[in-house]
């Protein structure tokens, strides 16, 4: 068995969460935007918006009084751009729980968010604003709308279309020349990928429509369940 992960986070943020894991495949980032070389950190895969579709974007945003974090590559740089003058609650408290971070490019001129390769929109901000943008926009773009867990914020995740951990699991499936996929998950954003997976395991703690389409249920991520399941199953 090969074993990898696919993150709704950076990778500056998941090797974080990952480090005490080795992995010397290929990872997926940002829900399926791009594929890594786990150990250089070299983009094997990426996915941008192009520029008539980022226009589209953060014009229906900004006119609607949404103000995105927008993630891009800016003179080979990776950045997450927003306006110091329109931060909420939720997204100053994003933005504070990444003090130091490299990343960081606050602006003052909205138009600058359009400035540099974009592949990602974050938006947090109440279910009332962003819940009807989510209904139009997810026919056009991949999309992701949830509340998040820690914070109780509303989240609307935008990518550019066909781009989610799926897309991704199945580029990398064939990459590898794999003949099957197993998968775990807990949010929303892992229904594209148990759909395409021949077998998918929801932890005890994951959302109710990952449940009901997982081919079982394991161990909460509380209690180790993913690492639980491989010790059990997996032999190495």
């Amino acid at each position: 068995m090969i074993f990898s992960y696919a993150m709704a986070r950076s990778n500056s943020t998941s090797s974080k969460i990952t480090k005490k894991i080795i992995v010397d495949i290929p990872i997926i980032i940002y829900n399926g935007a791009f594929v890594i070389d786990n150990k250089s950190g070299e983009i094997l895969i990426s996915n941008y918006f192009d520029t008539k579709d980022c226009l589209e974007v953060l014009n229906i945003l900004i006119s609607n009084e949404i103000f995105p974090i927008v993630y891009s590559h800016i003179n080979g740089e990776e950045k997450f751009s927003y306006s110091v003058n329109k931060l909420n609650k939720g997204m100053k408290g994003f933005i504070d729980s990444r003090k130091g971070d490299y990343r960081d490019n606050p602006i003052k001129n909205l138009e600058e968010l359009g400035i540099g390769q974009i592949f990602y929109f974050v938006c947090i901000d109440k279910d009332q604003k962003l819940m009807p943008i989510f209904e139009y926009l997810k026919e056009k773009y991949s999309c992701v709308y949830q509340r998040d867990r820690n914070t109780g914020e509303y989240w609307l995740e935008i990518m550019p279309v066909n781009v989610n951990k799926a897309t991704a699991i199945l580029q990398l499936k064939e990459l590898l020349k794999c003949n099957k996929v197993i998968s775990f998950g807990d949010g929303r954003n892992d229904l594209s990928m148990f759909e395409i997976s021949d077998e998918c395991y929801a932890v005890d703690n994951a959302v109710y429509e990952l449940k009901s389409i997982s081919t079982s249920i394991i161990g909460s991520n509380n209690d180790n369940g993913v690492a639980e399941w491989l010790n059990n199953n997996v032999i190495v």
